[in-house]
Order: structure tokens, then C-alpha cells, then sequence
């Protein structure tokens, strides 16, 4: 399944523990105006997982960002910077959260109705092109039954197997 790329949000891997959303937008700020700068928690220990997402006003900000933060140091960590993939949570067709689990079952329904009526109709095909072959094939062999009694090659051979038989 591809997942649609956010442009305007980045994905932050390899923080240090001391840094928090107040750094984080700190230094993603000189590349441009900053929307939103989340951490996310680890619910045991409460301190960040080691990653974090920028998301930034404009697409062409977060894409400098990215080519100039990726690779960088901050912290005495080397961060990862990439554009960010939409949060999947068990739900819907397509697993994001936005959708109710039970969503996608008219299109479900639908998809196997159209997916059964191609078979069908796939097996129609076949048999009826089996007709037509089956068709063809007696045909070509009624052509050559009739070819070997006209063939005057064939007729002069079986002549003087005749004659040969006689004498």
C-alpha cells in the first residue's frame, strides 16, 4: 500500500534526550515559518521516543529544511530528516484513523460484485472461444477430407495402388 507523502511535515529521527519541542523548533525555524512541532511521548518513561515531526507553513520550507537538516548534527546526535507519512492506525480500508473500521464495507461489496461479474464474464469468453476453436479445427479437417478427393496427386497414387493390387 503507498502512503501519501506529507510535504509540509518532516519526520526528525536521532534526537538526544535533552532536546525538546522549544529546540527542535529552534532549529528548523532559520528555513522557514513553522506551523506545529510535536514530540511524541513514550507513555512508560515520558520523556520523547527519539524523533519528532516539523511541519512548516510552506512545501518549499520543509524541502529546504530537509535537504539542509538531514545528515546534520544537533545535539552530538547526526539527525535523519525525511518528508513524513501520514499516521496509520488500524481502521478502514487504507488503516489511517480518519476513517471508522467498518467505512469501506459498501466498496468492499462493491469490488466483489465487479470482481465476481469479470469472472463470469472471463469464463463466457473462454467458452465460447473454445467453440470457435473447436469450430475452426472441424472445419480445416472437413477441408482436407475434401482435398484428398479431389487432389489428383492422391487420386493417380491410389489408381495405381489399384492397379498394382490387381496384376
Amino acid at each position: 500500500m503507498n502512503q501519501a507523502v506529507q510535504k509540509n511535515t518532516l519526520y526528525v529521527g536521532g534526537l538526544a534526550e535533552e532536546v525538546n519541542e522549544a529546540i527542535l523548533h529552534a532549529a528548523f525555524i532559520p528555513f522557514g515559518d513553522i506551523k506545529d512541532v510535536k514530540t511524541p511521548l513514550d507513555h512508560a518513561t515520558q520523556k520523547h521516543r527519539s524523533f519528532g515531526f516539523v511541519t512548516f507553513l510552506e512545501r518549499e520550507d520543509a524541502s529546504a529544511a530537509m535537504d539542509n537538516m538531514d545528515g546534520a548534527e544537533l545535539y552530538g546526535r547526526v539527525l535523519t530528516v525525511n518528508y513524513a507519512l501520514p499516521e496509520k492506525i488500524k481502521g478502514g480500508e487504507q488503516g489511517w484513523a480518519a476513517q471508522p473500521i467498518w467505512a469501506d464495507a459498501d466498496t468492499w461489496f462493491e469490488r466483489q460484485q465487479q470482481e465476481d461479474e469479470m469472472k463470469r464474464l472471463q469464463e463466457e469468453q473462454k467458452a465460447a472461444m473454445q467453440v470457435a476453436e473447436d469450430l475452426h479445427r472441424k472445419k480445416m479437417a472437413e477441408e482436407r477430407e475434401g482435398e484428398k478427393d479431389e487432389d489428383p496427386m492422391a487420386m493417380a497414387e491410389a489408381e495405381v495402388l489399384k492397379q498394382n493390387a490387381t496384376s
